[in-house]
């Protein structure tokens, strides 16, 4: 619910501050003042992110666990398909200003994202007349899936044009409403999945909608600057086909594995312990976001600053630096769960103070990659981290069919996986900084 506000999670999972969205900010502000932008749109995020708790903490309160499991593939789901639902073409926002070329990846971007509904309401009718989903259920899905959808759209452009008040505004809006509407429904209705689901859609549609209302006068201009046509499409998707190439795959590779422990959910027979896993990944979202929105943009801005061997070695300092940082904040996470599980032993979420400890391994791996990730890309072919993703991904999936059944040992085996996929990117990022850059890899009609 109110914790996957602003969630976008993949590279990121995934919807606030993705790397993509912090780099082509960052582009876009005029100089010296690039870290006092990011530093405000990452209070306004965090903001966001705390107001996110108290939602997630009332919905384990109110709901039962099953509801609570089933909400967290629900919405991982929708976020999954988020990431592909403009093939990735609305990066171009990032590369320059010129309006010619803003205004046809917005329209590339509209209708990839229109027909990509169009898609997944139709499996979402054939769903549920077949009495796989519940109608309601699909009809929501597709609802939330939409406002997803608008809200990267909106993002991005809002990001590139460097409208952070924007970005922050409806981050806290969304903080604020998706937990009042999941009250509104569960008191008269009652706790139930059904609800979890209505106030995630509430939640994405008022967020779209602010930022549709507040960009409106440039969405008018790029989508009024010409006329649409098949050929110009034609014309956008033959020179961005890197953006559903390379890109996509890395982003949905990477998503993937950052939701990996929900991914052996169904093989627990022990709903109250998938729970405690659901809700300790739901916690444990909310010091990933913040650490992303915090070290993003003042990484990008610092290095920017810097030239040649200079930018290399301060790519290295970061690096080390970032380390420290990560650990050190999911370290005290882990800790402060652990001494507050002692007051929850009369209730049903008992138990998870140790759960959530061994999930802080998983998370630091994935809060880690993003900056690392975004520090590479001024210097490394993208197919490299695409690979890395790809390679952990299989092996996550292998490891939890060889346990084949949800437990504290399958936590700490995912947990090592992505310590160890965090390695590698931070390896790339030591060893192979200052290369020629991922865009000089990219044949000329492809690069983005």
């Amino acid at each position: 619910m109110a914790a996957q506000a602003t969630l976008e999670r993949a590279l990121a999972p995934l919807s606030a501050v993705r790397p993509e969205l912090a780099q082509g900010a960052l582009r876009s502000l005029r100089p010296g003042g690039g870290i006092a932008a990011g530093i405000l749109l990452a209070l306004r995020y965090v903001q966001a992110r705390f107001l996110s708790v108290w939602g997630l903490l009332i919905a384990a309160l109110l709901c039962p666990p099953q509801a609570f499991a089933e909400f967290a593939i629900y919405s991982a789901l929708a976020n999954f398909l988020s990431i592909a639902a403009l093939l990735r073409f609305e990066t171009v926002f990032f590369q320059n200003s010129d309006p010619d070329r803003l205004g046809r990846a917005f329209r590339l971007s509209v209708v990839t994202g229109v027909g990509f509904l169009a898609l997944v309401g139709l499996a979402a009718i054939a769903s549920s007349t077949l009495g796989l989903v519940l109608a309601g259920h699909a009809a929501l899905f597709v609802f939330s899936l939409a406002g997803r959808a608008a809200i990267r759209l909106a993002t991005a452009e809002a990001t590139a044009e460097g409208d952070f008040r924007a970005l922050g505004n409806a981050g806290l809006l969304q903080a604020v409403i998706q937990p009042g509407a999941m009250l509104a429904l569960i008191l008269p209705f009652g706790a139930s999945s059904l609800a979890l689901f209505a106030a995630d859609a509430i939640g994405h549609a008022v967020s779209a909608g602010y930022l549709g209302w507040r960009r409106r006068f440039a969405f008018q201009r790029l989508a009024l600057q010409a006329e649409w046509s098949v050929r110009e499409l034609r014309r956008s998707v033959r020179q961005w086909s890197a953006a559903p190439r390379l890109l996509l795959p890395s982003a949905l590779l990477s998503f993937g594995f950052s939701v990996a422990p929900l991914l052996a959910l169904p093989f627990s027979s022990d709903p109250v312990f998938a729970a405690h896993v659901a809700l300790a990944m739901r916690l444990l979202d909310v010091p990933t976001q913040m650490f992303g929105a915090v070290t993003l943009p003042l990484v990008m801005s610092s290095l920017r600053s810097r030239q040649g061997p200079a930018r290399r070695r301060w790519a290295r300092i970061l690096t080390g630096g970032l380390i420290v940082a990560a650990f050190a904040l999911f370290a005290s996470a882990a800790a402060f769960v652990l001494l507050l599980d002692p007051w929850l032993e009369e209730t049903q979420w008992h138990g998870i103070g140790t759960v959530l400890s061994i999930l802080t391994l998983f998370y630091v791996g994935i809060a880690l990659v993003a900056p690392l990730n975004e520090i590479g890309t001024l210097s490394r072919d993208p197919q490299h981290p695409m690979m890395i993703n790809a390679v952990a991904l299989v092996a996550t999936l292998a490891l939890i069919a060889w346990f084949g059944k949800l437990s504290l040992a399958m936590l700490c085996a995912i947990g090592a996986m992505s310590l160890l996929r965090m390695c590698a990117h931070a390896c790339l990022t030591w060893t192979g900084f200052g290369g020629g850059g991922a865009a000089k890899a990219l044949p000329q009609g492809s690069r983005i």
